[in-house]
């Protein structure tokens, strides 16, 4: 049984398996079926961030590294308005702070800072996280603020410390109310 042309065309294009029209269909994304916004829930989650930033921005402040409190304050965003989800768990948040500001002063050290360093820092951390399972994007952040800053092996401490606080507060203040559990787990 002979294909038209428009048969034949579609059957090539999936024995390729890519297509420009295919390619152009998936940046159309799908529709999305949105909850509707619980208004008490979402004054708890700005109450714990509330509390965790001024916190937080008293010591970053007082040791010297106030460019922290960008990823600290997303790390906050996910953690007590997403906490359920996976990079909201304390691995994800205090390893892919650790790693991440690890990684970015260690290449500032090795080779300083210029545009090329900056996108293999963000490469190595990216790559690191998924191979460790921390994926944290705020973690991504922290070591594009360390090696853009070129604030020294002292952010590290101040990332160090934010972050576990900011786990320590969630453990608290989450599992405050009955509709909340965190973490979903350690490990």
């Amino acid at each position: 049984m002979p294909l038209e042309k428009g048969e034949l065309k579609k059957t090539v294009e999936l024995e390729k398996g890519w297509s420009f029209e295919q390619y152009i269909h998936k940046m159309k994304g799908v529709s999305a079926q949105y909850q509707a916004v619980r208004l008490t829930d979402s004054f708890i989650s700005a109450g714990g961030g509330l509390i965790t930033m001024i916190i937080i921005s008293i010591l970053a402040v007082s040791l010297g590294y106030p460019m922290a409190l960008g990823p600290i304050g997303a790390t906050c965003l996910l953690v007590f308005a997403a906490y359920e989800g996976p990079f909201s768990q304390p691995r994800h948040i205090i390893g892919g702070h650790i790693l991440s500001t690890v990684v970015a002063l260690s290449i500032w050290d090795l080779f300083g800072r210029s545009h090329i360093t900056i996108g293999i820092t963000l490469a190595v951390v990216v790559l690191l996280m998924l191979i460790t399972k921390m994926m944290h994007p705020p973690a991504a952040a922290s070591a594009i603020v360390a090696i853009n800053s070129q604030a020294g092996w002292g952010l590290l401490l101040t990332i160090a410390i934010s972050a576990i606080i900011v786990v320590g507060i969630s453990v608290l203040y989450n599992n405050l109310f009955e509709s909340r559990t965190y973490p979903q787990r350690w490990i």
